[in-house]
């Protein structure tokens, strides 16, 4: 099975592809705020439905744009698609975008496919039979100390998006990591992930065609992933952690009480946090000049109008 969704995900890359050649010629459209579509998004979909049904015409389809529009609709093989994560990347000419493909079997993710065609990095998985970049074997880092970790997540775009928290969650993890990353692609941060080129990961917001593939190659490859709280039943509910088991720890202690299933008690604590960020972010404005308090410049001295004295000597 996981040779049709490779050969459906490199049928897509290569549409892709050559959008890429001219993007400034694709045509978008907006789903809502910041969340954009394109041609390139909906004939990337098409071929990879296309392959998929023509193989496993009793199958079942989760995508993007056509949700379950096509295959059985009562299968236990279901689909999951995303015919083009990282659409906002592609449009900019940003070199961060992938194909993520995954087969779900009666609730679980059974095969997984993620392809980068701007790379040309084929990232698969089988349950049970481990992951892979290419023909390589892919193994999480063993990094075990968060300060020397290397995180990416997301940033949150969509109207209603909680940004006080988000940026409070930020904070919290930036000053104990080496570093935090924000490429723009989920399903191709999980794959990094994955490969170990990153320890760990999270965002909110996040849909199942979005995590789907990238949740095998992350167990695979010997990691963990779940909700902000450590549940590893997170596919449909819109928050997704993942890393090395050390790393992943970790991170669930620090972002945990960020999670909609956290505690009263952590709740709390976060809103009782958000408070002194905006209380201290209001006393930073109320202390900084305003604008049209700067001081003018001090106006040029006036020029001396007053002649020079004639001369009382003859030229020679």
């Amino acid at each position: 099975m996981v040779n049709v969704a490779v050969k459906a995900a490199r049928a897509a890359g290569a549409i892709i592809n050559r959008a890429a050649l001219d993007v400034e010629s694709v045509r978008i459209s907006q789903k809502q705020v910041n969340d954009f579509v394109t041609e390139v998004d909906h004939a990337s979909e098409k071929i990879i439905i296309e392959t998929l049904l023509t193989a496993y015409p009793g199958h079942g389809i989760m995508a993007e744009e056509s949700g379950s529009e096509h295959g059985a609709k009562d299968s236990e093989f279901v689909w999951i698609i995303d015919p083009l994560d990282g659409t906002t990347n592609f449009i900019h000419g940003f070199p961060v975008y992938c194909v993520s493909i995954a087969l779900s079997v009666k609730g679980k993710i059974e095969q997984a496919v993620i392809y980068d065609p701007s790379r040309n990095d084929l990232f698969t998985a089988t349950k049970g039979r481990g992951a892979f970049l290419n023909d390589r074997r892919l193994r999480v880092s063993k990094r075990t100390r968060l300060q020397e970790s290397l995180i990416s997540t997301g940033f949150p775009f969509r109207a209603g998006d909680n940004f006080p928290s988000y940026l409070a969650m930020m904070g919290d993890v930036m000053q104990r990591t080496a570093g935090l990353r924000r490429p723009g692609a989920a399903a191709l941060d999980l794959a990094y992930v994955a490969a170990g080129f990153t320890d760990g990961f999270f965002e909110t917001g996040l849909q199942p065609w979005d995590v789907a593939a990238g949740s095998l190659l992350i167990t695979e490859a010997g990691g963990l992933i779940g909700n902000f709280s450590g549940d590893a039943n997170f596919l449909e509910q819109k928050e997704c952690l993942a890393g090395n088991p050390k790393i992943y720890a970790q991170m669930v202690s620090i972002i945990g009480k960020y999670s909609k299933f956290a505690s009263a008690g952590e709740k709390a604590e976060v809103r009782t946090q958000l408070r002194k960020n905006q209380a201290g972010a209001a006393a930073a404005a109320n202390a900084a000049p305003a604008a049209d308090t700067i001081p003018a410049a001090p106006a040029a001295a006036e020029p001396n109008l007053v002649p020079p004295p004639a001369r009382t000597d003859a030229p020679f």
